[in-house]
């Protein structure tokens, strides 16, 4: 296996923020919005042709309607196991319904796909009809997509895991469906654990730190001297977001804004935990862990050389792939608990309608067919990320097929944590880029954990200030600078 796309889990690493940028910084973002430019002339090409064709077809009034054509933009159309399962499913869809669907292109890096989709519904775009939606952008985009509650009975939305159709929620308007389930876990090896009288993977971090420590030097002793105990995800990046909030939940320090949005990360719970993670760097950890995305820590993983990482579902499924050095070798669980319990950091994707739709009667249809039941049972009757309906917990057939499952279950139920981008709906890209900010100069060990969480507290609290309504020389100064 070769380095993995974690596309699914892995949607917003912030490259920038939508104010005044420093001078530093202006060459990247250049570079960035040169990128942005060429992959929206591809992307708008295409809907362009879209749309002539269909207001070409509005002018016939004689002639029969013409049949109904959606449009859908998915951000996981990216990697060839992706497109063929989305690919039937559309193919499924069609069959049923008669109602033909096109998939249209997408940028492959997070922060250019976020930027597409905010510029294509904030234009009126009428095409896309449905967007693959992460489970940190309802709050972004939800103004621009249609209330699916209109076209869901009670009963339907009920099947889902309620936490996330509390997500996809804004302000009362249900924005999305959720399609899959992602979750932080534990890998561990289970070959060293059993060379090394464990029965079982660690309960608390303080297990973990003891057996990591323990196997990292045995192991080393034995001439593998690039051996880790434990590799994660450290880089200032979305990632980060994930993991440090795993760590300062478990310990009761809650989740940056509480559900009114309020401030709640200075706190000495998550102080302690900021600290306890920065003394892994280099002890436990691969100094160089601060610079590791999920790819990062499991490309070392696949090579053997670590025996504890936190991953995502979809890492479990590539690593058991049968090409993989690792298929029989490890196992998953619930990360470790912290003196409040264990947490687990909500991810997945899902799908919502756009307003401008000319059909949204009908992508609301496709948006329910990708989602249901049906489809996600047919889905898991081969090795897949987990469902998001928890009945199909329960199914035999499914569990015998993927027996992870049952481990996802676990620590759904133990905790999970939310990161709050619904409560600060289109200021979480400034939120979530403050604090993992906060959290890497802690673990880099440039700023003392005390001294991060006060710093953070203020730029939180300049960042939810409530702004005075801007003119329209106003944004479009903002998009300017944005776009330099």
């Amino acid at each position: 296996m070769g380095i993995l796309d974690f596309h699914t889990e892995l949607r917003v690493e912030f490259g920038w923020r939508r104010r005044t940028v420093a001078a530093g910084r202006v060459d990247s973002i250049r570079s960035l919005h040169l990128r942005l430019q060429w992959t929206g002339c591809v992307i708008l090409c295409a809907i362009g042709l879209l749309v002539l064709l269909a207001a070409q077809g509005c002018k016939k009034p004689n002639q029969a309607a013409p049949e109904v054509v959606l449009t859908i933009i998915d951000q996981s159309w990216l990697d060839k196991p992706s497109q063929a399962l989305l690919g039937e499913e559309l193919k499924q869809f069609t069959k049923e319904t008669g109602i033909r669907v096109q998939v249209l292109p997408a940028p492959e890096v997070a922060v250019e796909q976020l930027e597409t989709w905010r510029n294509l519904l904030e234009s009126g775009s009428k095409v896309p009809d449905v967007y693959g939606i992460d489970v940190i952008w309802p709050g972004i985009l939800g103004d621009n997509l249609v209330d699916l509650k209109a076209y869901l009975g009670d009963k339907e939305i009920a099947s889902y895991f309620p936490e996330l159709i509390r997500n996809n929620t804004v302000n009362g308007r249900l924005v999305a469906l959720p399609y899959n389930l992602g979750e932080g876990l534990l890998f561990y090896r289970v070959d060293l654990l059993h060379k090394y009288g464990y029965a079982a993977p660690p309960k608390t971090w303080d297990e973990l730190e003891k057996m990591a420590k323990r196997i990292q030097a045995g192991e080393r002793a034995k001439g593998n001297k690039d051996f880790w105990g434990y590799v994660w995800q450290g880089a200032p990046s979305e990632a980060l977001t994930c993991n440090a909030l795993e760590w300062q939940v478990s310990q009761g320090g809650g989740t940056i804004l509480d559900e009114n949005g309020r401030i709640t990360v200075n706190n000495p719970q998550a102080i302690g935990a900021w600290e306890r993670a920065a003394r892994w760097v280099g002890s436990i950890s691969p100094p160089g862990v601060t610079a590791y995305k999920e790819w990062d820590a499991f490309n070392i993983w696949q090579t053997g050389k670590a025996a504890f990482m936190r991953n995502w579902p979809n890492a479990y499924v590539a690593a058991r792939d049968e090409n993989s050095p690792t298929r029989d070798q490890f196992d998953v669980a619930p990360l470790p608990a912290g003196r409040a319990g264990s947490a687990t950091t909500l991810g997945g994707q899902g799908y919502g309608v756009s307003r401008y739709s000319l059909h949204p009667r009908e992508a609301a249809m496709l948006v329910r067919f990708l989602t249901s039941r049906n489809e996600q049972a047919r889905r898991c009757r081969k090795s897949s990320n987990p469902p998001i309906m928890p009945e199909l917990y329960k199914d035999p057939e499914i569990l015998a097929r993927n027996p992870y499952f049952s481990t996802i279950l676990v620590a759904y139920r133990q905790g999970v944590a939310v990161r709050p981008s619904t409560v600060a709906g289109k200021k979480y890209p400034d939120v979530s880029r403050a604090y993992f900010e906060a959290v890497h100069s802690v673990l880099s060990h440039k700023k003392l954990a005390p001294q991060a969480a006060a710093d953070l507290q203020q730029e939180l609290a300049r960042i939810l200030e409530p702004k005075a309504v801007s003119t329209k020389a106003d944004v479009l100064q903002e998009r300017t600078v944005a776009g330099r």
